[in-house]
């Protein structure tokens, strides 16, 4: 649901992106995280779930010790920052596209957990190509498998997609959809108007897009190998498919990522796919991408 404070949550971050395909990807299926701890100290763990119903709700799932060792990318990610510039609200109906390893699964199926309802839009096994078949089937079973701890994570909803005919749901039923560094692929995959029109029929008018993606510093041709988007191009791509750009944030900014790595974005943590013999310490300074923050609105009826 949408309230008031959202316009005053949008103005303050804006004072102030992963592959779908083989493992060696950006949102490869985790098991465990290997970055460096956070610069500035994280929550303290909550404990259980029902430690929920008596905190604010972002920051107990935040706080969660169900979330291990993947809260040491807190310090890249900023999901604190990036879910409210969203307007993301406990109550909200919220599709995430393609969570991979369930990185913010862990946080968004807890945060609405009580009032909310957390659907996870995973690719099909059997309508991806036959490259991706068994990583997508192992990226679902083991989604599915940290899903079902219902103490934790409450009654959460598995829906499967044709990335060639996407539909995430029944039309208008959703307040949100969030994706986390995808459009590259789309774009590669010759789906990505696809999965735009498709963002955009579950929606319900006034709904909310969020997107965040590593960030070109100009448009890159759709086969563009790199991992990177121009902004432009994503914006175009939202707008296409009827949405309103409604804010850009700097969050997820890095600027010392150059952009020029010999395996692209890959090269970057989490992933750290370095060519061989090479020093892997630049590219550990650097951290993960820089990253485009966008916020599409479903203009009302």
């Amino acid at each position: 649901m949408r309230n008031a404070t959202l316009s005053l949550t949008i103005a303050l971050a804006l004072c102030a992106c992963g592959r779908i395909g083989p493992p060696d990807d950006a949102d490869r299926v985790e098991t465990a995280v290997d970055q460096p701890a956070p610069a500035t100290a994280a929550p303290a763990p909550g404990g259980t779930a029902d430690a929920i119903a008596t905190q604010d709700p972002l920051d107990a799932a935040l706080a969660g010790d169900w979330r291990g060792d993947t809260r040491a990318r807190d310090q890249y990610r900023h999901p604190a920052e990036t879910l409210r510039f969203f307007g993301v609200e406990p109550d909200d109906t919220v599709v995430e596209i393609t969570p991979g390893g369930g990185w913010y699964a862990r946080v968004l199926a807890p945060y609405l957990r009580a009032n909310g309802h957390y659907v996870a839009a995973v690719v099909d096994p059997e309508r991806a190509g036959e490259r991706a078949r068994d990583y997508q089937a192992r990226a679902r079973d083991q989604l599915q498998g940290l899903l079902a701890d219902t103490s934790v994570y409450g009654e959460t909803e598995i829906v499967a997609f044709d990335p060639a005919a996407p539909a995430f749901g029944a039309p208008g039923s959703a307040d949100v959809v969030l994706t986390f560094r995808n459009v590259h692929n789309w774009r590669g995959g010759g789906n990505a108007e696809a999965m735009f029109r498709g963002f955009f029929e579950v929606l319900k008018p006034g709904g909310v897009l969020g997107v965040v993606e590593h960030r070109a510093a100009q448009d890159v041709p759709d086969d563009d190998g790199t991992g990177y988007v121009g902004e432009a191009q994503v914006v175009a791509l939202a707008e296409q498919a009827g949405f309103r750009l409604d804010g850009k944030s700097e969050i997820n900014a890095n600027p010392a990522d150059t952009r020029d790595h010999p395996n692209g974005v890959w090269t970057l943590p989490p992933t750290s796919n370095l060519p061989e013999g090479a020093d892997p310490a630049p590219f550990q300074a650097i951290g993960e991408s820089d990253r485009m923050t966008l916020r599409f609105v479903k203009p009302q009826a």
